[in-house]
């Protein structure tokens, strides 16, 4: 570990010389790419310095206790060396998790896509409670919510909403969120009072630079349309909704809410780029993914892996077999304490990963 903490910091002071450079200054993408390199590599830097001053100050201290000293001093070296005997194995437990990869994506802004699966129009309803549930945590992190592009159904529900959340650090939080959520509740509509199980898939996308996806503007094809509403009725007679078709791809992406069909371009331009990022990333990890498996399960939208049940008030995440009574609370926005368990299991499980 310590062979690897004196190369970062070896690394960190280069960067410090590289950024002083007048070629590097004067080249904007070097500039930017290496200042964001050593703002990643800074908490580690201080920590594992602050490590090496406790742990001097340590040896020094015990060397001290070999000296002729009064009682009252002998007693003040002693209370030092038990203050930083308890400190470094805090320090050492830091640094390994400082040391954990970092997944390069943590601080962007995400692309939420929320969908309507099983269960009509009560997995519609669900839909809403979830973009509901993430826009409020969202602003609860001082994070934008934003929406792109709703398809709402006639009782207030969503067959498919996509948002975006600008914010630093929203991917490393909403990341944890891919994937299949099951509610189970006595619908509105349900005289009986039977208690119905319904789904709705969510997919959580980095926001994609221009730098990481290069997409031909010739490879795509742009129709324009009359925005709509619930049902489908023209709420918009101007043709302000835009619909990109990425052809060598397939991927298809469209915004109708903005009123301006530029705005509206722009919007869904992110939304294409970052799915066709998430494409290729998802082929290049394909056989990682089949090798290795992370705690907090792959991501994929097949995979169920939450349960907000109403009867019980209750919100279990089956991948940490974390359960809850805070069923109300969760969908006013709180996530924050299912995102930290996950967040720390999938430290754990990397941690253990890089010590094999």
């Amino acid at each position: 570990m310590f062979d690897r903490l004196e190369a970062v910091e070896e690394r960190y002071e280069h960067l410090n010389e590289l950024l002083m450079d007048p070629e590097v200054i004067s080249d904007s993408n070097k500039l930017r790419d290496y200042s964001k390199e050593q703002a990643d590599l800074e908490e580690t830097v201080q920590t594992f310095r602050e490590y090496k001053q406790v742990k001097q100050q340590l040896d020094e201290a015990k060397e001290m206790l070999q000296d002729q000293l009064d009682n009252e001093m002998q007693e003040m070296v002693k209370m030092e060396i038990s203050e930083a005997e308890e400190k470094i194995p805090e320090l050492e437990e830091r640094l390994k998790v400082l040391l954990v990869p970092k997944d390069p994506n943590d601080d962007k802004n995400v692309i939420v896509e929320v969908r309507a699966a099983a269960g009509g129009d009560e997995a519609a309803l669900f839909a809403g409670d979830l973009y509901r549930m993430y826009a409020r945590f969202a602003e609860t992190n001082g994070w934008k919510p934003e929406i792109i592009e709703a398809h709402e159904n006639d009782i207030g529900g969503y067959k498919e909403i996509s948002f975006m959340i600008n914010g630093k650090g929203a991917y490393s939080k909403m990341k944890y969120e891919n994937g299949a959520h099951r509610v189970q509740r006595v619908p509105s509509t349900e005289s009986g009072g039977r208690i119905h199980t319904s789904t709705a898939t969510v997919a959580v996308l980095p926001e994609a630079e221009e730098v990481e996806v290069d997409i031909n503007e010739k490879d795509i094809r742009v129709d324009t349309f009359a925005s709509s509403g619930p049902g489908g009725q023209s709420v918009n007679t101007t043709m302000s909704a835009v619909r990109l078709t990425h052809e060598p791809t397939g991927v298809v992406v469209s915004c109708q809410d903005e009123k301006s069909q530029i705005k509206n371009k722009e919007k869904a331009m992110k939304v294409l780029r970052a799915r066709i990022h998430d494409m290729y990333k998802k082929e290049a990890e394909a056989e990682y993914a089949e090798n290795r498996k992370s705690a907090v399960g792959s991501g994929d939208r097949s995979e169920r892996i939450r349960t907000y049940n109403f009867p019980q008030s209750r919100v279990t995440d089956h991948r940490i077999g974390l359960t809850v009574q805070k069923l109300e609370q969760i969908l006013e926005g709180k996530l924050d304490e299912i995102i930290e368990a996950l967040t720390v299991e999938a430290q754990a499980s990397l941690m253990e990963e890089a010590g094999e």
